[in-house]
């Protein structure tokens, strides 16, 4: 009987340490690498090197981690317990972008099947795109309940960011080709809106939705701003950012908004209200995304050619440590979720 209890108590371990807060990240060179974020280590990593995986999301029951994968043109699915790939969905050439409707019923993929996806930089660095290919990218949407590709929705060149409305009710995407905003019926795919940005700047990347459901907020990574833009997609403020923003996103307050400005290696915060700047932060090389730590103590950036993770105090915005050994890290998410460049997590 002791004996059976003892292996009990190991089994009942083993499930705590596996329900423990990680933070996953993708490595365009590599495979994923999963940290811990209480201690700032690495714990281990997910062997992908044949499938250059980019973006990437968690279920919302935590059970899989999706990842887009550049060299094999689909959708990794892989068991968070077993760190196993068991299956793959078949998307089309360059996937890139992705993210999981709040109700875990589809997974939203973006790919352009007229762009060769050079390598991460691309050319003098400024872009992941060689060639500004004017053929639409498409939106591959996966049913997560079958895992089938249920239908692509073509939208405009080079698609990049991409958000949910408050309701679930529409997609919004942003379009680096054509400096457009693209809005979709996400019940039928059908276009609803094309917001054309070209006034405000040029090259929208990120976007994300506000917590609180009124705004959403846009960088333009050619034009070194960020944009503010009320539910029907009214531009009502651009506010200058550092060189070549793109990751964006709120903390779950909605307090502050922090975006990585690439090619100016920055970090920076704004008051969510004012848009004031609040902060301003030196990171590495080609820092698109980041994410906060669950218990929003601490942010971490991914950072594409100085191949480390930066984490940063979330309170005094001083950097707490670089974190080497990771391979042209691209995207980075946590479970349980937290707000990131990636991810939203309103509730708190």
């Amino acid at each position: 009987m002791k004996r059976i209890g003892l292996v009990v108590a190991l089994m009942l371990f083993a499930a705590t340490a596996i329900a423990g807060d990680i933070v996953y990240i993708s490595n365009q060179a590599g495979g994923v690498s999963r940290i811990d974020p209480a201690t700032l280590t690495t714990l281990d990593s997910i062997d992908m090197a044949d499938s250059a995986p980019r973006g990437l999301a968690v279920t919302p029951d935590g059970k899989f981690l999706l990842t887009a994968n550049q060299k094999t043109g689909d959708v990794a699915v892989i068991n968070t317990q077993s760190l196993k790939v068991v299956r793959r969905i078949a998307i089309g050439k360059n996937p890139e972008f992705m993210r999981i409707l709040s109700d875990g019923s589809k997974a939203f993929v973006t790919y352009e099947p007229g762009s060769s996806g050079g390598p991460p930089g691309g050319k003098d660095g400024k872009s992941d795109h060689d060639d500004d290919d004017v053929t639409p990218a498409h939106v591959a949407v996966i049913d997560l309940h079958t895992w089938t590709v249920v239908t692509s929705i073509v939208c405009a060149p080079e698609t990049e960011g991409i958000e949910f409305s408050a309701d679930n009710r529409q997609l919004i995407v942003s379009n680096e080709g054509d400096d457009t905003l693209t809005v979709y019926s996400i019940a039928d795919g059908k276009l609803l809106k094309t917001v054309d940005l070209r006034t405000w700047g040029h090259r929208p990347r990120g976007i994300k939705r506000s917590p609180d459901g009124k705004h959403y907020v846009v960088t333009l990574e050619n034009s070194n701003a960020l944009l503010i833009l009320d539910t029907d997609f009214q531009v009502l403020k651009s506010v200058p950012t550092g060189a070549g923003p793109y990751g964006v996103g709120f903390d779950r307050a909605r307090k502050r908004i922090v975006i990585a400005a690439s090619r100016g290696g920055r970090l920076q915060v704004f008051d969510a209200e004012t848009y004031a700047p609040l902060a301003d932060i030196a990171i590495g090389k080609r820092c698109w995304h980041f994410t906060f730590t669950p218990d929003e103590r601490r942010i971490l950036v991914a950072c594409g050619t100085s191949n480390d993770v930066e984490v940063i105090d979330a309170a005094s915005y001083q950097l707490i440590r670089t974190m080497s050994g990771f391979t042209k890290p691209w995207g980075i998410v946590t479970w349980p979720k937290a707000n990131g460049s990636l991810e939203t997590k309103t509730a708190p």
